[in-house]
């Protein structure tokens, strides 16, 4: 990712706080982030990247490029909650669902939306999406959701590493839909 696209000084600031964020200052946060980055001086190649915009005591926020699709599959945040800004294309949300209908939410530029710390969700990004993710308190693990033999496992993993899909779960969760 080329550094020269964020004004990284201005976002320092965003990420000054007494304490962690809600939910909806997260996404607030995210937003106001946004309004720093340059779409036009990404770099476009490769599969996307992620870039660390700053991580103080009670939050942490990420640029996220998604060029090729991605799905995060089903995961959590370890009690982190997130605000997401999409800055270009597009991305879709969702939690993981017990007992009711899926509810997939699709993200456009100028969206937002957050997440409690205490969800398991998803997300897909279609391909050239851009996105701002702010989490407070910073992460410190992702556990990734999958189905193995019918039961429902989750694998701790670290976080600052791409969360795999869930085949398996979402299948599973497609077949009951139908």
């Amino acid at each position: 990712m080329n550094a020269t696209a964020i004004d990284t000084t201005a976002l320092a600031e965003l990420g000054v706080a007494d304490s962690p964020f809600l939910p909806e200052e997260c996404a607030d946060r995210a937003r106001h982030a946004a309004a720093f980055v340059d779409t036009t001086a990404l770099d476009r190649s490769g599969p996307g990247s992620y870039l660390l915009l700053w991580r103080t005591e009670h939050s942490e926020a990420w640029l996220n490029t998604w060029w090729e699709s991605r799905d995060t599959g089903y995961h959590d945040h370890q009690g982190s909650c997130v605000g997401v800004h999409v800055i270009e294309g597009t991305a879709w949300q969702e939690g993981l669902p017990v007992g009711v209908p899926r509810r997939a939410r699709r993200y456009g530029p100028g969206e937002s939306f957050s997440f409690p710390g205490s969800g398991v969700h998803r997300m897909d990004h279609d391909a050239g999406a851009v996105t701002i993710h702010v989490y407070s308190p910073p992460l410190q693990a992702i556990g990734h959701y999958e189905l193995i033999d019918g039961d429902l496992h989750r694998t701790p993993g670290p976080p600052d590493e791409g969360s795999p899909a869930s085949p398996h779960l979402l299948d599973a969760l497609n077949a009951i839909g139908r």
